[in-house]
């Protein structure tokens, strides 16, 4: 396939989101294969958000791969107040292949995109989580073997995470159920965007604001924290309104038996999820944040193996002309 950047996943076919994760599997199944895959490239780290999960498996996998990894802080960067994106990107694309980007505006990867000339890669904005959410499939798919038809019933916020769910589950024909309390559901351009693909690939896409509805016979329990990074001064207004959206016990047995449970971590125990329930045979939760690792190593690899890696012009050469 050919891709420029990994920005939203609606941005790719059905086909292109299935290649992603194929390859995934494939590598994590046989490291070894691609250990020299991306030898001497380097991936930029631009990092606004704390980070976890999203720095560790990018860096890792970038050197799994043959490559090297640069972080950068905001102490370095600062984008649109130290330099401009437009500067930032201009600087980077003569350094290094690719580019992974960890924010809050979405405006700000998508500027970043236009301006640079090698791979961006959108490691979560407030709009959207696509790495996660390419995670969060292939795991799906290695537990339950399929995912078309599937129902996935994510219980809290109608956050960033929750919308790439909706993309990647229209993508890939699942049945994806939001519950969110009234007033905190999904982006409606998001709803509808969903709906559209599922028309195409038989997936569904529903919104409700009943928790016991969007768990029955679900396959898939799935939540986050009820307060995302940025949206901190709503923490005592959330913490009134969302306690009917915890996943504990009693929710979790409205799904099916061999219903898993799923969360893209980090956990607020005891608000969104109990104990009993991230803690249970049934929960996945480290399987899939270990899957962030294997994703996006086929995402970089798809993006960035044929990045151009500058030749040194050598003094001498220039003398000569």
């Amino acid at each position: 396939m050919k891709a420029t950047d990994f920005l939203s996943i609606r941005d790719f076919t059905p086909q292109q989101i299935r290649h992603f994760l194929d390859l995934g599997l494939e590598m994590k199944a046989m490291p070894a294969a691609y250990a020299s895959a991306l030898r001497g490239k380097t991936l930029a780290m631009i990092f606004e958000k704390p980070s976890l999960r999203t720095r560790v498996t990018f860096d890792v996998g970038i050197h799994q791969l043959g490559g090297f990894a640069l972080y950068l802080s905001p102490a370095e960067i600062n984008l649109g107040k130290r330099e401009s994106v437009f500067d930032v990107a201009k600087n980077l694309e003569r350094m290094v292949q690719g580019i992974v980007i960890r924010t809050f505006a979405h405006e700000i990867v998508e500027r970043l995109a236009e301006y640079a000339n090698i791979p961006v890669i959108n490691g979560l904005t407030d709009y959207s989580h696509p790495c996660q959410a390419m995670a969060d499939y292939l795991t799906i798919f290695e537990v339950k073997g399929r995912i078309a038809g599937l129902k996935l019933a994510f219980i809290g916020d109608g956050n960033n995470v929750a919308h790439s769910l909706m993309f990647a589950g229209a993508q890939l024909g699942a049945n994806v159920w939001i519950a969110t309390p009234p007033g905190f559901e999904p982006k409606a351009e998001v709803i509808h965007w969903s709906r559209e693909r599922c028309a195409q690939t038989g997936g569904g896409c529903s919104v409700t604001n009943d928790p016991q509805e969007a768990a029955r016979d679900a396959d898939v329990i799935y939540t986050d924290i009820w307060t995302s990074m940025g949206y901190e001064a709503e923490a005592d207004e959330r913490r009134e309104v969302f306690p009917p959206y915890q996943v504990n016990a009693a929710l979790f047995q409205r799904a099916k038996p061999d219903a898993i449970f799923m969360h893209c971590l980090p956990a607020h125990r005891g608000d969104e999820v109990t104990d009993e329930v991230i803690d249970s045979p049934r929960s996945v939760v480290f399987q899939e944040a270990e899957n962030r690792l294997h994703a996006q190593k086929a995402i970089m690899l798809e993006l960035m193996e044929h990045a151009a890696v500058e030749a040194p012009v050598l003094f001498q050469d220039l003398v000569r002309t």
